[in-house]
């Protein structure tokens, strides 16, 4: 029972601090646009190049010379 009066403030802190954390994390907007950065990772930012196909800057230097 003595370890009760160690064990219930421990707790008690351990709660607050997630509490704390929670509420910091909302006021930080942590929790905004949960599906556009889950779905960001399916999608290239720049289209791949196929074979046979060559930049501008490639087409450029070719029509050049």
């Amino acid at each position: 029972m003595n370890v009760l009066v160690y064990l219930i403030p421990i707790a008690l802190f351990m709660g607050a601090l997630g509490l704390i954390a929670f509420l910091w994390s909302l006021r930080s907007n942590q929790y905004d646009d949960l599906d556009g950065e889950a779905e960001r990772i399916l999608f290239d930012e720049r289209p791949a190049r196929g074979p046979g196909t060559a930049s501008r800057s490639e087409n450029q230097t070719n029509k050049s010379s």
